[in-house]
């Protein structure tokens, strides 16, 4: 739990804080965005108090899913339901796992769920009450890893789930050389039916986008929604493997269909049209472009 002690300037007077151990994951903001905001020093902290139940549910959630225990409260009435309430519906088969990881720098993952078998996109926290809700979902078919950064505890779903894991072998480390399952190369992949693995290199040599139904595109920390408004981020600062790569992958992009983009790292964004999200990613491309 969060130390008051250590409760930041910034937050609002009042129960809810968030003090200095916080990594600017921005999942607090995602999850009850009237509530936390960012400040100038790029650290979450409470803007305002919890003002309805469900600012309050949601703001627990933040507290659950928090990957540093950065988010503290003196009234713990309420935690217990808020953990319960992960997977956190997005859309009808598409669910925000919370209980982000540390070691994945508080990346959201999430969970698809389809009659021929639910996918995990990337990994969350192997936390009890998370397991246990999946498991009440049919389990994990699928574990997709978008890329190195975000697999954290892939082995606790594996040995829970059985699932097989897939991950592009140009990101394959000591840690995931167990994966069932490498993708080669830079051409697409079917995974299964409704499932296209599409390799994007650039903020790693391994990272791969995921599509599902031409609607979902699952970018790991390729491509994200802008915090607070319209439109698609991608950042230089945070490219490990090759920034002229990244924009060429964006490109590559152009050639698929879909409407939301849900990334490991950043907001998650819907267009209003594949047609829309096609202008916003030609947006980002003419700023990308200028980036050397």
């Amino acid at each position: 739990m969060a130390r008051a002690a250590a409760r930041l300037p910034e937050n609002a007077a009042g129960d809810l804080y968030v003090d200095d151990t916080c990594i600017d994951c921005a999942l607090c903001r995602q999850l009850a965005p009237r509530v936390f905001h960012r400040s100038a020093r790029g650290l979450s902290y409470v803007h305002a108090q919890p003002s309805s139940e469900e600012d309050r549910g949601r703001s627990l959630m933040a507290v659950v899913a928090c990957p540093t225990a950065s988010i503290g409260t003196a009234d713990r009435a309420g935690v217990r339901a808020a953990s319960l309430r992960f997977p956190d519906p997005i859309a009808p088969d598409v669910e925000q796992c919370g209980y982000a990881s540390a070691d994945s720098y508080g990346a959201s993952s999430y969970l698809i769920r389809r009659p021929r078998g639910n996918v995990l996109v990337d990994s969350p926290r192997a936390a009890g009450p998370l397991l246990r809700r999946i498991a009440e979902r049919g389990g994990v078919r699928f574990m997709f890893l978008t890329h190195r950064d975000d697999v954290a505890d892939h082995r606790a779903f594996r040995e829970r789930f059985g699932c097989e894991r897939i991950l592009h072998a140009a990101d394959v480390t000591a840690g995931t050389g167990a994966v069932e399952r490498r993708i080669e190369g830079h051409d697409p992949v079917q995974i299964d039916q409704d499932l296209i693995a599409i390799p994007v290199p650039g903020h790693t040599r391994g990272s791969t986008a995921l599509l599902y139904q031409e609607t979902f595109l699952f970018t790991g920390d390729h491509l994200w929604g802008l915090e607070g408004r319209s439109g698609l981020g991608a950042s230089r600062d945070v490219c490990w493997y090759s920034w002229t790569e990244q924009v060429r992958s964006l490109e590559r992009l152009l050639d698929w269909r879909f409407s939301w983009v849900l990334p490991g790292h950043g907001s998650p964004y819907c267009a209003e049209s594949p047609e829309a999200m096609q202008r916003d990613l030609r947006a980002l491309l003419a700023r990308a472009r200028q980036i050397r």
